[in-house]
Formats: C-alpha cells, structure tokens, sequence
C-alpha cells in the first residue's frame, strides 16, 4: 500500500466505519430515551455531557479553547443547526414513526449536503446524480405509503414524523456545509465542536423550559447508560471523526454513510420495533438505498486542507 492509501485508510476510510458504524444503533437508543423525559431535556442533557467531552479532548491535544472572535458566528450557526433544530426534530419525529423509518428518510441528507455544496463550495452535481436521488425519493415514497398502509388512522402522525425529520436533515446539512467552508476548517476541530455543543445545548435548555417547564430526570439506569452512549459515542466521538472526513473529501462523498445506516438501523427497528418488512417495504428500502448509491457513485470530490485538530 502507497503512503497515500496509508493515509485514506486512517484518515477517512477507518474513521467511516466507525462514525457509520455508531450512528446506525443510534436511532433504536434515541427511541428508548423517549418517555419520562421530555424530549427536549434529553437532547440538553446529551450535549451538555458531549461539550464537556470536546473541551476535555481539545485541552489533551493541547488546543487553546479559546478560538477568537471570527468563530463566533460558525460555533452559532453549527450549535443551532446541528446540535439543536437537528437532533430535536429527530427525538420529535421518534414519536410519530419507527427508528428504521426515521434513519431511512434522513439519509436524503445526501441530496441538501449536493445541492448546498454547489451552492456554497462550488461543487457541481451532475445529472447522474439527478436521476438517481429522484430515485431514491421513490423508494422513501414508498415506504411512507407503506406506513399509511399499515397504519391509516396514523396518517396525521405519519406526515408529521416524515416532515420534522426532513427538517431537522436540513439543518444538519446545513451544518455540514457551514464547517467545510474554508474560513471554518482553519479552526482546530475539537474546540469548536465543545463550543457548538455548549451553544446547542444551552438554547436546547431555553427550549425544553419554555415547552416542558423544569428540568425531569429519569433514575432508570438503561436512561443513563443510553444518555452516556449518544453523548461520548454517538456525539463526541462521532462528530469528531465524522467532521475531518467531511473536510478532507466534502460534504457529498461523506454522505456516503447516509446509505449505509439507515441498513443497521432497519435491522435494530425490525429486531426490536417489530417492523414488518413486506414486498413494498423491500422495493422502497431497495430503491431508496440504490438511488442514494448510485447518486454518489461518481459525484465530484472536494478536497480540502488536513484537520487542524
């Protein structure tokens, strides 16, 4: 193996395994943290414990937290996004439709994270990748009829959990493209996430008040364990692996990941939810995974600078 391919392998290829890997069993944890804690609180508890994670990893890579003041505006905008509207339309969407169902429809992140890097970083999608994410819309299609089908009396609860996941995928792309920008990836990587999840997790708190009044703590230990895991795991380390690839091969390359999590997820679902697979659910799973493959297959590379974490 070329020093360079030494390189992929442990600066992108490694690091998406592991990132896919963790947010595939993600979506069945987040589906047990709904029930005596409001949402909300869940999602501020999450990222209070992450930040803290970040700050604690940055000072052993010898970073400075303080970032100055040019980051101010990108820890706001990555904090509201990614670490608030995002996740709490996720822990929201969870209540209407199953896990597998949520991962599955928010893997169109592909298709926002294209269409604002063309905007935003000058990375064209081509017409191949046209063709095949409408392709992938027709499988997500299917299995939202496949849901009103199983469930018709349902349909109210199922358009509102396809619709706040679909808002909250637009907010993590937007998140996406916001730290692949130039200005931002100068910034080491590890401070900036604490801060971003500090931000998110202090508006996530002004929200959960505002909605659920005071804070409510659950004693349950699977509570906590599973709290444990989304913030050290699923947030800190994720997001700390997930980013650099996102800034070393661009926002569209890295949503690779979108097609293969939504596969462990629907297993989790099917294990544990007892979703029912049937001929329509297979054709859409098929046809949603397919056309999100075949849309990046050759979707242009943007190549940015090393991390500087």
């Amino acid at each position: 193996m070329t020093a360079q391919g030494r390189a992929t392998l442990t600066t992108v290829v490694i690091p998406f395994i592991i990132f896919t890997a963790i947010w595939g069993s993600t979506w069945i944890v987040i589906r047990d943290q709904l029930g005596i804690v409001p949402p909300q609180w869940s999602v501020a508890y999450r990222f209070f414990i992450a930040a803290g994670a970040m700050a604690i990893a940055a000072r052993i890579k010898g970073h400075s937290l303080w970032l100055g003041r040019d980051a101010l505006v990108p820890i706001l905008a990555i904090g509201v996004t990614q670490f608030c509207i995002n996740f709490n339309m996720v822990y929201l969407a969870e209540r209407h439709i199953t896990s597998g169902i949520v991962a599955t429809v928010f893997a169109l992140l592909l298709i926002p994270n294209s269409l604002l890097a063309w905007a935003f970083l000058g990375q064209k999608p081509t017409m191949r990748f046209v063709w095949f994410s409408m392709l992938a819309l027709a499988g997500i299609g299917l299995l939202f009829w496949h849901e009103l089908q199983e469930n018709p009396a349902a349909s109210g609860a199922v358009a509102i959990g396809i619709g706040l996941t679909l808002i909250g995928m637009l907010a993590a792309s937007s998140a996406n493209i916001m730290q692949a920008r130039e200005r931002v990836r100068q910034h080491p990587l590890s401070p900036l996430l604490a801060w971003s999840m500090l931000v998110g997790a202090l508006i996530d708190s002004a929200i959960a008040f505002a909605v659920a009044g005071p804070p409510v703590v659950e004693m349950r230990p699977g509570y906590w364990l599973g709290l444990l895991y989304l913030a050290l795991f699923a947030s800190a380390l994720a997001f700390s692996l997930y980013f650099p690839v996102v800034r070393k091969i661009g926002p569209a390359k890295a949503a690779y990941s979108s097609a293969i999590v939504p596969i462990i997820a629907m297993s989790f679902s099917t294990w544990i939810e007892g979703f029912r697979w049937t001929p329509l659910t297979i054709a859409g799973a098929l046809l949603a995974l397919g056309g999100m493959i075949g849309a990046l297959s050759r979707s242009r590379t943007v190549v940015a600078s090393p991390d500087a974490a």
